[in-house]
C-alpha cells in the first residue's frame, strides 16, 4: 500500500480538553459538513476535530482509493496531545475506514461511534451510491440540494455544494470502483473497543440494516445499536437534534 496521507483539520471546542474527538465524514462530503456533531461536542467539553479525507475538500489527492487506504490516513491522525483519541465518530465511508483502523490499531481510539457505517455495500446499495454521487457530480446547484433535502439547514446545503465542488470526481468514482468487494465485517469483528452504530431508518434509507446489521452485531458483543427514526442516510443532517442525543447517550 501507498504510504498514507497527512489530512487537513477543522476543529471546535478547547485544545486543552480533556476529552478529544475525531470525526470523519462521508464519501463524497468533507470534515466541514460534520460541523453539527463538532458543535454539539464543543459545547460538551470536548474538543473535536473534523479531517478532509483524501480525494475530497483541502485533502492531498492520489491513486489508491481503498477502503484500506483511508483508513491508513486515519491511522496516522492522532489528537495534538498525542495518545488516543477519546472517540472517533464515522459516517458511511468514514464509518468503514475508521473500522479498519481502530481494528488494526486498538490504541488509535478508546471508544467508536458508527454514523450508518458503510461496512458492506454490493448490489442494490452500491448502485444506489454510485447514482447518487453522480448525480450531485452532475448538477451541483444548490437549489438541487435544496429540493432534495428540504428540511437540512441552510449551512448543509452550501456545504454540500461546496464538498462537491472540491472534491475530486475521479476519486469518488474510483472508491466504488477500487473497493469491488466493499466489505469490512472481518475487521468489525476485530473490534476491541467499544463501538455504538448509529443506524438510518430503514423505512427511509439506510446503508447498515437487514443482514449485515445481524451479522456485525452477532460477530462482535462490543458492537451496539440504535436507530434514528425517519431519518435516511445522513442522519446527522436529517435529524441532527436525534442524532446528537443519541451520540450524547453513546458517549456518557
Amino acid at each position: 500500500m501507498a504510504a498514507p496521507l497527512m489530512l487537513p483539520r477543522l476543529s471546535w471546542g478547547d485544545p486543552t480538553a480533556d476529552r478529544h474527538a475525531l470525526l470523519v465524514h462521508g464519501l463524497g462530503s468533507s470534515g466541514a459538513l460534520m460541523w453539527r456533531l463538532g458543535e454539539a461536542l464543543a459545547e460538551s467539553g470536548w474538543h473535536a476535530v473534523a479531517v478532509d479525507l483524501r480525494g475530497h475538500g483541502d485533502a492531498p489527492r492520489a491513486l489508491d482509493y481503498t477502503v484500506a487506504a483511508y483508513a491508513a490516513d486515519l491511522g496516522i491522525a492522532r489528537p495534538q496531545r498525542g495518545g488516543a483519541w477519546d472517540a472517533v465518530v464515522g459516517h458511511s465511508l468514514g464509518g468503514a475506514a475508521s473500522t479498519v483502523a481502530a481494528a488494526s490499531d486498538p490504541d488509535w481510539t478508546r471508544r467508536l461511534i458508527l454514523l450508518d457505517p458503510a461496512i458492506f455495500v454490493e448490489g442494490r446499495d452500491a448502485k444506489i451510491v454510485r447514482k447518487s454521487q453522480e448525480r450531485a457530480f452532475a448538477d451541483q446547484r444548490i437549489e438541487v440540494v435544496q429540493q432534495e433535502h428540504p428540511h437540512w439547514h441552510p449551512q448543509d446545503w452550501e456545504l454540500k455544494v461546496d464538498a462537491v465542488r472540491r472534491a475530486s470526481a475521479w476519486a469518488v468514482e474510483q472508491t466504488s470502483v477500487q473497493n469491488t468487494p466493499w466489505d469490512v465485517r472481518a475487521d468489525a469483528a476485530r473490534l476491541a473497543v467499544p463501538t455504538h452504530v448509529i443506524a438510518s431508518d430503514p423505512e427511509v434509507y439506510s446503508i447498515f440494516t437487514g443482514d449485515t446489521a445481524t451479522d456485525v452485531l452477532s460477530a462482535n458483543p462490543l458492537v451496539t445499536m440504535s436507530i434514528v427514526d425517519g431519518a435516511g442516510h445522513s442522519l446527522h443532517r436529517d435529524k441532527p437534534e436525534e442524532s446528537i442525543r443519541q451520540l450524547r447517550e453513546a458517549l456518557a
